[in-house]
């Protein structure tokens, strides 16, 4: 197989009836390690939102289990891509997903924002570090793989193209981004978890590293002190030659998932999907009422 060859199976198919097989091509055998670095980075971006890193907060699973939290996070959202929307383990993976979210009062637009990071975030990654920028192909692909997602989840409102997930992003966080000392705490304790992953005596430097990869109205949202312009053109420069890199190497011949990360380190005996994520008592953690226990998953074709 040569470099670009799944590129061109890609072109072949359709972008919006054969969304899910893209996005899995692209996800698993041409961009693995970027998609886990830009899906880890729309994440945390989230927490800059006060309303959500308040929540995360409360909750404590991202500041006292943060593995715990980070391994549930990977593996429910990476259940979908590998087995499906329509398989028992994909159901299943969004029956969670949407349990654990119902438990909390969590406002539309913060979760049509979230949502719009899943979409954005990786185009942005992968056109500036990765071996290729993303084709119109999988752009689309990804923006209706994403809207299937929120439409499974019950999200009213969804955004109907990229520009519209990105116009939506952008003004959101021009809007919501701001300080919040609980919003910071749950930052701290993520940077504190990738750090973790690797020998201790690495922890300030690989603080700085991600910090210098961190755009300014996040960075000014936390208030950390931004790392100097050599420093982050470094970092930045070090991350695009790890994509001109991979650009010489053989094509992937087996996908990568993301259960197979490393960095996934909670589950070494294996899992149920059943079994992954939290299952929130209410009046405990600022966990209020339950809204409904039926899932959108059971309601959406």
């Amino acid at each position: 197989m040569k470099r670009f060859e799944r590129l061109r199976q890609i072109r072949r198919l359709d972008p919006v009836a054969d969304a899910l097989e893209i996005y899995r091509l692209s996800v698993a055998f041409e961009f693995p390690w970027d998609y886990t670095r830009a899906l880890e980075l729309a994440l945390y971006r989230t927490y800059a939102v006060p309303s959500i890193g308040r929540l995360l907060a409360r909750t404590a699973e991202l500041t006292e289990r943060t593995q715990k939290r980070y391994d549930d996070t990977v593996l429910l959202l990476d259940t979908v891509v590998e087995h499906g929307f329509a398989s028992e383990d994909g159901r299943t993976a969004i029956r969670r997903i949407n349990q654990m979210h119902r438990s909390y009062d969590i406002s539309d637009d913060d979760m049509r924002y979230v949502l719009s990071t899943f979409v954005v975030m990786p185009r942005r990654w992968i056109d500036a570090y990765g071996w290729r920028r993303l084709s119109r192909h999988e752009i689309v692909a990804a923006t209706e793989y994403y809207r299937t997602l929120g439409r499974h989840m019950g999200i009213p409102g969804i955004p109907t193209t990229y520009e519209g997930f990105e116009g939506l992003l952008d003004a959101y966080e021009e809007e919501q981004f701001g300080w919040d000392e609980q919003s910071r705490r749950v930052s701290d304790a993520t940077l504190d978890l990738m750090a973790s992953w690797y020998p201790r005596p690495l922890a300030p430097l690989l603080r700085t590293a991600t910090l210098a990869l961190l755009d300014e109205p996040l960075l000014r949202a936390f208030r950390y002190i931004p790392p100097g312009a050599a420093t982050s053109a470094f970092v930045r420069r070090a991350v695009r030659t790890r994509g001109r890199l991979v650009r010489l190497l053989p094509p992937r011949r087996v996908p990568h998932f993301a259960r197979q990360n490393w960095e996934v380190k909670g589950y070494p005996d294996g899992y149920r999907v059943a079994d992954l994520g939290t299952r929130p008592v209410p009046g405990l953690r600022g966990c209020p009422v339950r809204h409904q226990d039926a899932s959108a998953t059971d309601v959406v074709e």
